[in-house]
């Protein structure tokens, strides 16, 4: 439903951000139903993480936010029209009731079909706000399109498999209000750039009637899942992630609050932002691989689609009842062929072509350190004996001026900068070299078992070791 349309057709809008949108609908749809898809299921009571704007009267004293802030650098060209376009799930109540003897309908916790278990839930129905607006008026004053969304109601009949009527569904959307304000201001340099400000807020003046803050009676008056997406019908944005070195101390003025913008636009155009709850990089992407939404992070779908498809048909009956894409995602993954499934297990993007090995003649000093560059003849790169000139067992590498290798005791001193948490927990341990590994890029790896771990000896027979780079470890006294 689209709540207002100012300015340019909607075909425009469909032109403009058509690279975008398959990225930002998995921004508006991630986490709308999680695995196992029930509507019972414990995860799936407490929904909507991302993007929830609730009425002002209601969010100031609970944590959550009423607006969300964009701030971008952009260099429209004369005559520029901006086009932005809000989209949210607006949060639709659906209520079953089952049809009695008498003929009359009563509330029911569920009902049940043959193909499926009808139960109380909370769908998202699809929002947008669209807008037209020439640049130059911008620098006029602040630009305010209020919008209101009214009290929708409908009601549903409910069959069975004889086509006689057994219960129905209600369904209810509650009313709300919200507004967008844009305003652009000129950034003092060489270049004509501007700073733009896109503030997307609830305008709603609910409030509980009895000062409680049951977040559930929020939500149907809530933008959920809400973000934008700005388009140049000529210029272009600068990235917030990598802006060109003279525009860097603008683009870190920039203030973005429970939003951040990406460059979005096709074929690494710049025309197109995408300002979204969830942190992106700039031109993110589907993977090709994925066969369709899932709701539950796209980089597990192998493991969704697996285990979806091992459902009990009791189960697979209640996830259809929930919710029309929580049985979509039953269906897709009953019918998805082996060499769909096949794809998920992985892809490599990033794989430079060897075309034929180098003689031996003409290694040089470079190739040393690139196991990659020399390949045995018919072995793959990522086999071990691609070069036997690398063997992690008896391979050593000079820490602090001294030779370390495997059986050498190391101290542990993980550094900041590329360790995850559970490396900081082992500052200071000490640790056994396993093995001294090189990898196609030419770094140096040491494999460790921290002295003490119970689970040494399992850890060693079954090869799972822990990583440090050189310069996180300082040599001890050998084993």
């Amino acid at each position: 439903m689209v709540a207002e349309a100012i300015g340019a057709p909607d075909a425009d809008f469909d032109t403009r951000f058509a690279a975008a949108r398959q990225v930002a609908d998995a921004v508006l749809f991630e986490g709308y139903v999680l695995y196992p898809y029930r509507a019972s299921a414990a995860k799936n009571r407490m929904r909507w993480q991302f993007g929830v704007l609730v009425p002002p009267g209601w969010g100031a004293d609970c944590g959550e936010h009423a607006q969300q802030r964009t701030e971008c650098l952009m260099e429209p060209r004369r005559g520029a029209a901006l086009l932005v376009e809000l989209r949210f799930l607006h949060a639709q109540r659906r209520v079953v009731q089952q049809l009695g003897p008498a003929g009359g309908y009563r509330t029911v916790a569920e009902l049940e079909l043959s193909d499926r278990v009808l139960t109380p839930w909370d769908e998202g129905v699809e929002e947008r706000v669209r807008l037209t607006v020439p640049v130059a008026e911008l620098a006029d004053g602040e630009y305010l399109l209020p919008f209101e969304l009214p009290v929708h109601e409908q009601a549903e009949a409910v069959h069975d498999e004889a086509g006689r009527t057994v219960g129905r569904l209600l369904r209810r959307r509650e009313a709300l209000c919200g507004a967008i304000r844009l305003t652009a201001t000129d950034i003092e340099g060489p270049y004509a750039t501007q700073r733009l400000t896109a503030v997307v807020e609830n305008t709603s003046d609910w409030t509980p009637l009895d000062g409680s803050a049951d977040r559930e009676a929020a939500l149907p008056r809530s933008l959920v899942s809400a973000h934008l997406m700005l388009g140049l019908t000529s210029g272009s944005f600068l990235s917030m992630a990598d802006p060109p070195q003279w525009a860097k101390g603008a683009t870190a003025a920039c203030r973005n609050e429970h939003t951040w913008p990406v460059l979005a636009g096709g074929s690494g155009g710049a025309d197109v932002l995408l300002s979204s709850p969830i942190i992106l990089e700039d031109h993110p992407a589907i993977a090709p691989e994925s066969p369709g939404a899932l709701y539950d992070a796209l980089e597990i779908d192998e493991i969704l689609a697996l285990r979806t498809s091992a459902l009990t048909d009791q189960e697979k009956r209640e996830a259809r009842g929930t919710d029309a894409r929580a049985a979509a995602v039953i269906d897709l993954a009953d019918s998805m062929p082996p060499e769909v499934l096949e794809r998920l297990h992985g892809a490599v993007r990033a794989l430079r072509e060897v075309t034929a090995p180098r003689a031996q003649d003409d290694i040089d000093l470079v190739d040393l350190v690139d196991p990659a560059a020399v390949l045995q003849p018919d072995t793959p790169w990522w086999d071990p004996a691609s070069d036997r000139s690398f063997d992690p067992a008896r391979d050593r590498v000079v820490v602090d001026g001294r030779s370390v290798g495997a059986g050498s005791r190391v101290l542990l001193k993980p550094g900041l900068r590329r360790s995850d948490a559970q490396d900081l927990f082992l500052h200071g341990r000490s640790a056994q070299v396993e093995a001294v590994l090189h990898d196609v890029d030419g770094a140096v790896h040491l494999a460790v078992i921290v002295e003490g771990d119970p689970g040494a000896d399992i850890r060693r027979e079954q090869g799972r070791f822990l990583y440090f780079q050189p310069d996180e470890v300082s040599p001890l006294e050998d084993a």
